[in-house]
This record gives structure tokens, sequence and C-alpha cells, in this order.
């Protein structure tokens, strides 16, 4: 298959389900696109069934570079690691000064920071592009958040645009930063991802555990919350999920999903790299803790025997138990977003991104798995404080959070008596409390420290005085000497 030089304006690397969307939704927009796979027959067979299109099939990578029209835009949708690391050194050789080759997986930002840093000393320009949106993003609008040279990004910028999801607040992509600022603010995004599947899961168990509902009657709670403060994809989603049945029993399919969830590794990254920063993400925590624990059927399922504990139903009013869990979800779900911001702050803070938190958001309101309503309100609270350190400070979300508190606390408690875990919303209540707390018992902490480590510690009534460090024990025998500087 003979590929025409310099034919195509865009260039695809890998042809996996995502790959094929993501040339397909190029190509619709009025670019010829060239692609290329380790395996030829791909090739042919995505040709073939594309037949009409503007899509040039290449077997070798030489005749794939020849087809691009120059500066070369190539995007890579392969496996994140040490493929990425392989394709660039193939790629390098036959490349031009001032090309651009763009990595659509979810790669570690680090990694990233690495390549771009290498390809720019070559002269080339490399990107690392957060995409969000799955196989029906990509083929019709994905979320996405480009990191790399701001001056390259001009050269993709009207392709990016032109395939990505719209909202009504614009295109969902926006030139996020230098080097790896795109695959961070991914990383984050699926975190964030992780904490609202966890909390919307938590109020699935309580509606069906401590009220006893079917997953029919769940799905139309979801369904009528889907049309308030909680419209998002993932509470669309599972409302739908709800409601579908197993051809084999007619049982609803859910019921008959066996609850060990998995995982890729980017809420692993986001947790570790939250720590990194020093920046508290409790709610996203508590969400990969709980993977991880589903992931230990047989032992909890042993536990569960040697316990003998069995869940019990709430005997209150049901309906407003379930505005208390509306309320609790919502107000939750603002935690786990505050700090997925406020982590990404950080990382732009550390690594001298300058992002866009407001853009961010506006980026993520179509096409991205953690589209919701509520992306409209951290926008405006990013217009009012473009500085905000922390969602939880701005007036409108402080009302929410305040307004849905009773209630929240209400669902904690009764959960705890009934035995039902709900570790991410425990976590942000908890988060909510620490943030908003003037006095935390930490000066025991750093006393503790002290005594059997002399780490040091600040005085309270001389917070601008030197550290110092107290011999507790001559203090403790009656010595007036134990205070050293």
């Amino acid at each position: 298959m003979a590929s025409t030089t310099n034919t195509a304006q865009f260039g695809i690397i890998g042809l996996g389900v995502m790959g094929q969307n993501l040339a397909l939704n190029v190509e619709d927009h009025g670019r010829a696109v060239a692609v290329w796979n380790l395996e030829p027959e791909w090739v042919d067979r995505f040709v073939s069934a594309n037949a009409g299109r503007k899509i040039v099939g290449t077997k070798a990578l030489p005749d794939f570079i020849a087809a691009l029209e120059k500066p070369r835009r190539i995007l890579m949708m392969i496996k994140a690691g040490d493929p990425v690391d392989q394709m660039l050194q193939k790629l390098a050789p036959l490349l031009s000064p001032g090309d651009i080759v763009i990595d659509g997986g979810n790669s570690f930002f680090k990694d990233t920071q690495r390549r771009e840093a290498e390809w720019r000393a070559k002269g080339l320009n490399f990107f690392g592009m957060g995409v969000s949106g799955g196989e029906e993003g990509a083929r019709h609008g994905p979320s996405l958040m480009p990191g790399g040279s701001r001056d390259a990004y001009e050269h993709v910028k009207d392709t990016l645009e032109a395939i990505s999801a719209k909202s009504d607040s614009g295109p969902c992509v926006t030139y996020i930063g230098p080097d790896g600022a795109g695959h961070f603010v991914k990383m984050v995004h699926n975190g964030i991802e992780y904490g609202d599947m966890q909390l919307i899961a938590e109020a699935y168990d309580l509606m069906r555990k401590a009220l006893g509902l079917s997953a029919g009657q769940i799905a139309e709670v979801f369904s009528i919350w889907n049309r308030g403060l909680l419209e998002s994809y993932l509470i669309e989603i599972t409302s739908e999920v709800l409601r579908v049945a197993d051809p084999d029993s007619g049982k609803p399919l859910v019921d008959l999903i066996l609850d060990k969830a998995g995982q890729k590794g980017t809420g692993k990254w986001t947790a570790q790299v939250a720590l990194d920063l020093g920046i508290a993400i409790p709610t996203i925590a508590a969400a990969i803790d709980a993977r991880v624990l589903s992931s230990m059927k047989d032992e909890r399922v042993t536990a569960a025997k040697q316990y003998g504990r069995a869940e019990e139903q709430y005997s209150g009013d049901r309906n407003a138990f379930l505005e208390a869990i509306r309320n609790a979800l919502y107000a939750a779900k603002i935690c786990s977003y505050a700090q997925g911001m406020s982590l990404i702050r950080a990382g732009s803070q550390e690594f001298k991104w300058d992002i866009n938190l407001r853009e961010t958001a506006r980026i993520w309101k179509a096409g991205c798995i953690i589209r919701a309503k509520l992306l409209d309100s951290i926008m405006q609270a990013f217009d009012r404080r473009p500085d905000l350190p922390n969602l939880l400070l701005d007036a409108k979300f402080q009302a929410d959070v305040v307004a849905a508190a009773p209630q929240w606390r209400q669902v904690v408690a009764t959960a705890a008596t009934t035995g039902i875990p709900i570790p991410a919303m425990s976590a942000s209540l908890a988060y909510l409390d620490s943030y908003t707390s003037a006095q935390l018992p930490q000066n025991l902490t750093q006393a503790q420290r002290d005594f059997f480590g002399a780490h040091t510690y600040q005085r309270s009534d001389r917070p601008n005085a030197p550290f110092v460090h107290t011999d507790w024990q001559s203090l403790l025998n009656g010595e007036k000497t134990g205070v050293k500087q």
C-alpha cells in the first residue's frame, strides 16, 4: 500500500479502538489522515473498512512520515511506558526540526517531562496530551488536555479544537502548560473520577442496604437526581446501568457483577503525587482504598462469616433519608473536586506551569468522564477569584456545603450505626471538618515527635520564633532546663 508524499495533514500511530476513532474524527473535520500500526494487517483492515475516506494507510514508518505535510503533526495512541520510548526512538531520526509528536496515552507526567526535554534538545516538539471520553468521546468529541510548547500548540490548535467535544463554553481543549502539564491534569482528572465513582457507589449501597430499594427503584432515584444539582455523565450512566437486565436470568445485571473493581494506575499516581506535594486528597485516597479492598473478595467473604455482621435497615422516614443521601453526595462531590483542583494548583506552582484552573474546569464540561453541571459553578468560583486556594473558600460552595452538612452528618452517622461502609463520604466530611478547624490535635503530634525524636516544634504563643526542642524527661523530673533552641 503506497502512500502519497505530503498528502495528509495529520498522522495517527496506533489503531486500537481509540486510535481508529480519533482518526475518523480527524477525517470527519476535513483533514486527510495518515495511519500506521505495528501490525500491518490492522492498517489494511482499517483502510478497507473506511474506503472513500481521506485515509492514507502506510506499512513502513518512513512512508508514514513521508505522507505528512510539514510541520508534521503526529498523534500516538499506544500503550504507556516503554512502548512510547521505543516508538519515539524510531521516529526521531525520521523527523525534521519543528515536527510535533503527541502522546495521547495515559503516561506518567514525569515521563512526559523527560521526553519533552529530550526532544526539545533535538529541535523537535513533544506533547503529552490527556484524552478523556473513552471510545465514544474519541469518535465524536473528547476532552483534550495538551501540554508542551506553546508555540508548537498553535500548529495543532485548529485540529484539536475541531475534534474536541463542544459545550456552551466552547471547544473542550485548551493549552494546559509546558512539558508534563497536560498529563498531570489528566492524572488528577482520573483521581477525581475515582472519587466521584466511589461516592456514587456509596449512595447506591445506602439505598439498597439501608432502604432496601431494588436496582430499578435506585435507577429512578438517580434519574431524578440527574435533573438537578447532581446532573452529570456518571449519574446518568449509573441510572442506565441499573436498568439493564441480564439476558439469561432476567435479574438486574448489576446484581450479578462480582464486586471486585479494577484500576489502571492513574488513581494511584494521583495519591502518590499528592503526598509528594503535601496536598490532602482523602476522598480520592478512600476511593483507591475501596477498590483495593474490593479486590480482596475471598478474604472479605471469610471475614464476613467470622464476624457474622449484618447491615441493618434504616427505620426512619425513607424519603427524608433519600434527600439526605442526595445532599451528602453533592457536598462530598464538592470536596472531591476541591481536592483535585487544589492538587492541580500545587502541581502548577511546583513545576511552574501556570495552569488556568478556570479553563481546566471549562474543558471538562463535555466529552470527559467527569463532565457535570457542577463544573459551571467551579468556573464561576475561579472567575470570582482566580487565585482561590480551595473551592471550599468560595462563598457559593460554602453556602451549599453548610446547607447540606446536617443531612450529610446524618448519613455518615446512620451508615456507621447500620454497618454500611461509606469511606469516601466519611473522608469528605472529615476533610471539611479538618479544613475548617482553626485548632487541630497536631500540637500533640508535634509534642510526641519532639519527645521521641527531637524533631522540634513551634510555640503557638511565639509562632514566628525559631523552632525549639524540649528535653521532656528533664521537665518531668522537675528540672527547669528542658527547652533548647
